[in-house]
């Protein structure tokens, strides 16, 4: 008995051996993380603007502040889904983004919030009415009348269109025109046979522009200078419309209107280095003259008291001591807003004098009572794209009250910072 005992307690010390050797094994394997880089990892700072997750290739990807395995699944998570995404709600499902990332990035995501809302407009209408069609079409050429006629609602039409615009003027690919969210599988299958349309889309794609009939150019490269390009100018050297919007958002907003340098543009991160490449020989920065201040104040001849902000012309501001940068800024900016609705407008024009402003709104009255005022379902298409509170939203503005008449739903869907539609709501009843 004591021999069959010690040979279970041999047998149990033995078992006791190989259970913690190979617990010290598979711990030290677990503790080999020295490639591994999470999420979280700290990044420096990033100068964000608003961007379509869609338009990204894997630099713009790292440009953001992604790992380059991250971004690789990222655009892995992207061909699973069907090759775009359609909402914020998708992308945060991508687990290669963290909460912290997505939260930082979330307010400059060109994306409704849901799926749910992204596929609204076509959920509406789409068992109204059968889409029916019987010959080949090329849909780059059709209306909103022609459009109407095979099946969709006057809406859906318009946003069509819409956004064929958005991609240039043409839908290039059934792939392209089959990412449109108003056309829904259903309808997209009983189209895509008749569509006279490439299937796959280009891998030069971004090498070329439309002209307004939708047809390809080869760009032109010739000297510019990118402090005066508007977003059409962008386009035309190669940029999609969300690219150079992108492009002049970052020039006004983030370097206040002027690039000073070639470094300043190869940082925005929707100019891939390839195309900073290309673009560097042609890039001419013209150096913005600055007139010296005047030091002599003109003796006033005017009774300011009495003249109303909104009606000051240019010669009464250089007479009551602004120089001529400072009121010409104040006169541009009056124009390009319809008028003041408060002093503080005035306080937050770019390139003036401040302490002679102050004055200035401490002598003179303002009378904004003749300023047109709209909602945001019936402001006016040319209004909403050229005012400086609006033009950056303008486009989803009129997307959303396509299908939406409510404006308090339009602001939801808007999700826009508190401080932008503060200002935005002074132009409207």
């Amino acid at each position: 008995m004591k021999r069959s005992y010690y040979q279970k307690v041999a047998f149990l010390g033995i078992l006791l051996l190989i259970l913690l050797a190979f617990k010290e094994y598979t711990s030290t394997k677990k503790e080999n993380f020295q490639d591994v880089k999470f999420v979280t990892e700290k990044v420096d700072p990033l100068l964000l603007v608003e961007f379509n997750p869609n338009d990204l290739d894997e630099q713009q990807w790292q440009n953001l502040g992604f790992t380059s395995k991250q971004v690789s699944t990222i655009l892995n998570y992207k061909k699973i889904i069907g090759g775009i995404f359609t909402s914020k709600e998708q992308l945060k499902r991508c687990y290669a983004i963290s909460n912290d990332k997505f939260l930082e990035i979330h307010p400059y995501i060109l994306l409704p919030e849901t799926s749910k809302e992204a596929k609204t407009h076509s959920s509406k209408d789409s068992d109204k009415k059968r889409v029916t069609v019987s010959r080949k079409f090329n849909p780059d050429y059709f209306s909103v009348k022609e459009w109407i006629e095979i099946g969709f609602s006057e809406k859906q039409a318009q946003a069509i269109l819409k956004y064929k615009n958005y991609l240039g003027g043409s839908f290039v690919s059934k792939e392209k025109f089959k990412d449109c969210f108003i056309i829904n599988d259903e309808n997209y299958q009983l189209l895509a046979p008749y569509l006279i349309l490439p299937e796959k889309t280009p891998q030069n794609y971004k090498s070329f522009t439309k002209n307004s009939e939708g047809l390809k150019l080869t760009i032109q490269l010739k000297p510019f200078d990118p402090n005066v390009l508007d977003i059409e100018g962008w386009q035309s050297l190669g940029f999609s419309q969300n690219q150079a919007r992108t492009i002049v958002n970052y020039r006004d907003k983030n370097l206040k209107g002027h690039f000073k340098n070639q470094d300043e543009i190869k940082k925005c991160f929707v100019i891939s280095p390839e195309k900073f490449e290309e673009l560097k020989p042609y890039i001419k920065i013209h150096k913005p003259q600055i007139k010296e201040k005047k030091t002599e104040v003109i003796q006033q001849k005017t009774d300011f008291t009495t003249i109303d902000l909104n009606s000051i012309t240019y010669k009464q501001l250089l007479e009551f001591g602004l120089d001529e940068r400072s009121a010409g800024s104040i006169i541009g900016f009056r124009r390009k807003l319809g008028g003041f609705i408060n002093k503080q407008q005035i306080l937050d024009t770019y390139n003036i004098d401040r302490d002679i402003v102050q004055k200035l709104i401490s002598t003179c009255k303002l009378d904004s009572s003749h300023i047109a005022k709209y909602t945001l379902t019936d402001a006016p298409e040319e209004w909403l794209k050229n005012h400086p509170y609006f033009k950056y939203s303008a486009d989803k503005i009129i997307l959303y009250r396509q299908s939406n008449s409510d404006d308090k739903k339009i602001w939801k869907l808007l999700k826009l910072k508190p401080e932008y539609e503060t200002r935005m709501k002074l132009y409207l009843k």
